[in-house]
């Protein structure tokens, strides 16, 4: 087998090409693509906190100046909307949004959440207990809908359109995706946007006490998120802090389930009141099968990776499945050991861009698998899952679990 994100099979189980790019290609080009795959975790973890790699070059120069085409007029409203979001700008405005959605977003505000994560996810654990079916459906999912919906104080009547939007919003990031893929894109771009406009305006006039409310109010210095870029941060928290969760949850259950001994752990860890090996646990089967196996950085002045020139204006494709495998980091990284420390794992990034989302993950990932094995410690699985489609969003259609 060799890379190829399209194939269904490699997508199931990329981590045997990834040895072998480690090996003998840790740079390489790939032409379907037009990127350099990188495939070790020392490349990968210097390249992250490269600057003169960045998320977008437009800072720069423009398309045709870094030899790319402009986007289609037709996908500007897409970009107007994700490409103010933090993710995907470079300082000085990616260091001033930072700033300013970090006043709202707090480690003190993400950690007030717990008591209400707790709740919702053992809500969803116990009626999942009574009758078994799929864990992604039942709960991964709604977990961290209901999470970021009332985080940012959307009304329960509307909650059901975050998964769709933000699912389909996520389809733009795939590898060369079908022009229809994109389009769908960009209907769910715009109808998010508008949606969020509302809710934003109504809640500067009235605020309340949700996240929208503290970005519209927030201030320093005399700045403020313009209403672009509150939009764009709600894209961002949708998009990041949802479907990455959904996908982890999926892919660590089916983990748990490959490895029965780890599991048989985890269960001993839920029962005796265990919260550091669960803290662990959640790093590890993030490290172990990430739901991000790729993330791009362009290339802003000529660099040198493992020998190899990269020119400016190339896209480098940096593998974080691959990197989370290596052996010169992990000692016998194809082993899943949950109370694996250190685990410096780059599931959720690095340096500038590192998710500032991965505090609220960690706490949604722990309260969900103990919930569940509380409720059910008996869970069992009816039948092999399926993978979906998807290579850079990577993550189960269903996983089908009995509860014994």
């Amino acid at each position: 087998m060799r890379f190829d994100p399209w194939d269904p099979e490699f997508v199931a189980h990329p981590y045997d090409v990834y040895a072998r790019l480690r090996e003998q290609e840790p740079v390489s080009f790939y032409e379907p693509t037009g990127q350099w795959l990188i495939a070790r975790h020392a490349d990968v973890d210097a390249l992250l906190r490269d600057r003169r790699l960045g998320r977008t070059y437009l800072h720069l120069g423009s398309h045709e100046e870094f030899g790319r085409e402009p986007w289609p007029d037709w996908q500007e409203p897409f970009w107007r909307v994700v490409g103010v979001g933090m993710l995907d700008v470079e300082p000085p405005v990616h260091t001033r949004l930072r700033r300013l959605v970090s006043k709202a977003f707090t480690p003190r505000m993400v950690e007030s959440l717990r008591p209400r994560i707790r709740q919702i996810a053992t809500g969803l654990a116990e009626a999942f207990a009574e009758r078994g079916g799929d864990v992604i459906a039942e709960v991964a999912e709604p977990l961290p809908v209901t999470v970021i919906a009332e985080m940012l104080g959307v009304p329960e009547a509307d909650r059901r359109l975050l998964r769709p939007w933000s699912a389909d919003m996520c389809g733009m990031y795939e590898l060369n995706p079908p022009v229809e893929v994109q389009r769908t894109a960009v209907r769910a771009a715009e109808e998010f946007a508008g949606y969020v406009r509302e809710l934003a305006r109504a809640r500067r006039a009235d605020p309340g006490d949700d996240l929208i409310s503290a970005l519209a109010q927030v201030v320093d210095d005399g700045d403020r998120l313009t209403e672009d870029e509150l939009i764009g941060t709600c894209v961002l928290l949708l998009n990041a802090g949802h479907e990455a969760t959904v996908n982890a949850t999926g892919n660590s259950w089916w983990a748990l389930f490959r490895n029965p001994d780890q599991l048989d752990r985890l269960r001993a860890a839920v029962r005796d009141g265990d919260e550091g090996l669960v803290g662990t646990a959640v790093d590890e089967l993030l490290r172990w099968d990430t739901p991000a196996q790729m993330f791009e950085r362009w290339v802003l002045e000529d660099i040198t990776v493992g020998g190899v020139h990269i020119p400016r204006g190339s896209e480098v494709a940096l593998l974080f499945g691959s990197a989370n495998r290596d052996p010169e980091v992990f000692a016998d990284p194809d082993r899943l050991d949950l109370g694996r420390d250190p685990n410096p794992h780059i599931s959720f990034g690095l340096g500038i861009h590192y998710c500032l989302g991965a505090p609220l993950a960690r706490i949604e990932l722990a309260e969900s698998f103990t919930a569940l094995l509380r409720a059910a410690p008996g869970l069992d699985l009816v039948a092999e899952p399926e993978w979906k489609p998807g290579y850079i969003m990577r993550g189960l259609k269903a996983l089908e679990l009995r509860t014994g």
